[in-house]
């Protein structure tokens, strides 16, 4: 047994290596309620409440008015852009210390939340198509499909009326779906907060109201409960100096009857040009979570590849385990775990590259491992026995036989894990990473031209995936694999 600890103590270090380096990223920042920086989350894809403007700002409601109030009251403000789900369950966990996002105050929502006082009171009306002259009210939707953004208030709306007008709900995380669902026919009609459907139609999307406001509810900042009083304290009473001195009236009129500029170029080239640098941007972004993530899942996939093939059954076992669990987890519930649900345990944040990163690194990891491991047993078992049987030990047969001989089989694994890598990091937008898809959704929500913001999104993925691709097989050539 004494000849394979070089093999057992070389993979054991790295692994430690591993562990010191991501808690070195990691490392818990807590919570000050002293701070002089609020963290806040806000959705982003939600006008006129906070959107991008066409300089690629953060801009609209929420966003001017907490800036507002951040002056007056002498503090700072550093906004978190992600979903709207995505916000709540940040701020649940602790990693941000409220958000601001059309957050409509619920029943539901007060029993895990404190908010500050109403800045705004809205209602939610019912569109359909400009086409669409049969759906007139409710009654007219039995049997028929509609259309709601995820976790709005026109979504539990819907919901409390379903059973009693007889329609079916599909939803969606962006508020340009749903408007896009009904203008393709697939739902007749959606529902949403009146100042977000009206600002849409004012952009020129081809939908009508056809119901008045219903379900009324306020929207306020809200803060996980029990933490951040300050925050909404000083928010109340920066609130009550704006409302006083005219500045919120100011806000609120700025964005609430906006219209349509006329400037603006909605053609595909109009809108790439106008957005280029922000799409630069994100896939940057993009590209450099994913060179970082590779990184450290090959480290993590070659340990625990190499794990499976000692002659040792607790390291087998363990690799078999890690190669199970994180292949078969769905890398979406896999982020938010680490983003929210491990913080939530812990009480520490993570901020959301590394949670990315760390996302990453276990998914892909987890499919390096396997090939890795399956690259070392196709090499012919007797390479190890001719080794073994010339005098040299474990660990030397597997660096100077073995592995060699595995190496070339697996390098192309490699450059394909890499593709892979580059499109997973789509689904890290979930937490507010803004890669290159989180760039679109951000561009979508100002003009709503999803078809060429989407079609220009999958252009750039497209181009990069085919350079790597031909270079895999050029590998594979020289290879002569």
């Amino acid at each position: 047994m004494k000849r394979h600890f070089p093999v057992i103590r070389w993979l054991m270090v790295l692994s430690i290596g591993l562990v010191v380096a991501l808690g070195l990223f990691s490392a818990p920042i807590k919570s000050n309620a002293a701070e002089k920086t609020y963290q806040i989350g806000t959705d982003v894809t939600f006008p006129p409440f906070e959107y991008a403007n066409d300089n690629n700002k953060y801009v609209g409601i929420d966003i001017d008015l907490m800036n507002a109030i951040a002056k007056d009251q002498g503090f700072k403000v550093n906004f978190k852009p992600t979903s709207f789900n995505g916000a709540i369950q940040a701020v649940q966990s602790g990693q941000l210390n409220g958000m601001v996002a059309g957050m409509s105050v619920t029943p539901e929502r007060k029993g895990t939340f404190d908010f500050s006082t109403a800045y705004y009171n809205s209602g939610v009306v019912m569109a359909v198509s400009q086409n669409n002259n049969d759906i007139k009210s409710l009654k007219d939707l039995k049997g028929k499909t509609i259309a709601v953004k995820t976790g709005t208030t026109g979504a539990q709306y819907a919901q409390s009326i379903q059973k009693k007008y007889g329609f079916k709900i599909s939803t969606f995380d962006d508020s340009s779906n749903v408007y896009e669902d009904v203008l393709t026919g697939n739902s007749v009609a959606c529902f949403d907060d009146e100042p977000v459907l009206r600002y849409g139609i004012n952009q020129g999307t081809k939908l009508k109201i056809v119901t008045k406001p219903a379900a009324g509810t306020p929207i306020a900042l809200g803060v996980k409960k029990g933490t951040n009083k300050d925050l909404v304290e000083k928010f109340n009473a920066g609130l009550a100096h704006l409302k006083k001195n005219g500045e919120y009236k100011k806000i609120m009129d700025k964005y609430l009857n906006a219209k349509k500029n006329t400037e603006d170029n909605h053609s595909f080239f109009g809108i790439l040009k106008q957005n280029k640098t922000f799409l630069w941007q994100g896939f940057l972004q993009t590209l450099w979570l994913t060179i970082v993530s590779i990184i450290f899942a090959t480290i993590f996939g070659v340990i625990f590849g190499l794990f499976g093939v000692l002659p040792i059954k607790f390291f087998r076992g363990l690799s078999s385990t890690v190669i199970y669990l994180f292949r078969g987890m769905p890398l979406l519930v896999l982020a938010l775990f680490i983003y929210t649900g491990i913080p939530t345990l812990s009480g520490t944040r993570i901020p959301a590259f590394i949670a990315g990163v760390i996302t990453l690194m276990l998914d892909e990891g987890a499919y390096i491992a396997a090939f890795v491991k399956g690259g070392i047993e196709s090499v012919d078992k007797g390479q190890m026995e001719a080794a073994r049987s010339l005098g040299l030990p474990f660990g030397k047969s597997m660096r100077k036989v073995i592995l060699p001989q595995g190496v070339k089989l697996m390098v192309p694994s490699f450059i394909n894990q890499f593709i892979i890598t580059l499109k997973d990091t789509s689904i890290l937008s979930i937490i507010g990473i803004l890669e290159l898809t989180q760039t679109g959704k951000i561009i979508i929500a100002r003009n709503l031209e999803g078809f060429k913001v989407w079609a220009m999104v999958a252009i750039i993925y497209l181009v990069v995936i085919t350079l790597l691709t031909w270079l895999s097989n050029w590998v594979k050539r020289r290879a002569k694999i």
